[in-house]
């Protein structure tokens, strides 16, 4: 049981496809990190019912974890932005991604993508800088195995700064030419609204 209890595993052994893992992290509401900076594990994120990207994608591979499958997630790494991570899945040789975001854009991906390459590209146009409109995502890492920690950091009450400082320092892989750069166009007036949408305010108290 990966050092949960009954009832934790209850809960996580019922999400048992992609679609409702994602189902669940949207119904949990933010993590604001209004008090300091988090890495909860899953147990507590199941006990603060919140999440940001890191924290929702951990609990995500654990929940494919426990349902039989890989546990892999995926860094899309976007300097002097936020980087942002997501649960890998595969189904008939395709990819999708498991995704907890507050935005109306870098979120769920539907298994149609034939290469990891594929799945981050799908990502490239609406991850931008909301401030000024710049197209941020410049690399992604190698899908990163969460068996290989072990469990102990599932459950435990410790922050997983670790966690997220191996999956930040895994190898990654650029998307472009970097004298392509100068080609790129920003996101226009209409793109920046909806990056403005967020499912979960900051004032609200259960974020």
């Amino acid at each position: 049981m990966l050092g949960l209890t009954k009832d934790e595993f209850k809960v996580l052994k019922k999400l048992n496809t992609p679609i409702k893992i994602q189902d669940f992290l949207d119904r949990i509401p933010l993590n604001w990190e209004k008090e300091r900076e988090t890495y909860y594990s899953p147990r507590r994120v199941l006990r603060e019912n919140k999440a940001h990207c890191l924290e929702g994608a951990l609990l995500a591979g654990v929940a494919l974890w426990i349902n039989g499958e890989p546990a892999y997630v995926l860094d899309l790494k976007a300097p002097k932005d936020d980087d942002h991570v997501v649960a890998l899945y595969k189904r008939h040789g395709r990819y999708g991604a498991i995704s907890k975001t507050n935005h109306s854009t870098l979120r769920f991906r539907d298994p149609v993508y034939k290469t990891i390459r594929e799945l981050v590209l799908s990502y490239f146009h609406e991850y931008f800088d909301n401030a000024n409109g710049i197209k941020s995502l410049r690399s992604y890492s190698d899908p990163f195995s969460l068996k290989k920690l072990g469990v102990k950091w599932i459950t435990t009450e410790d922050d997983l700064a670790y966690i997220a400082q191996a999956i930040d320092d895994s190898p990654h892989h650029g998307l472009f030419p970097k004298r392509n750069l100068k080609f790129i166009r920003k996101a226009d007036s209409m793109e920046l609204r909806a990056g403005e949408l967020i499912e979960w305010k900051k004032d609200d108290p259960r974020t």
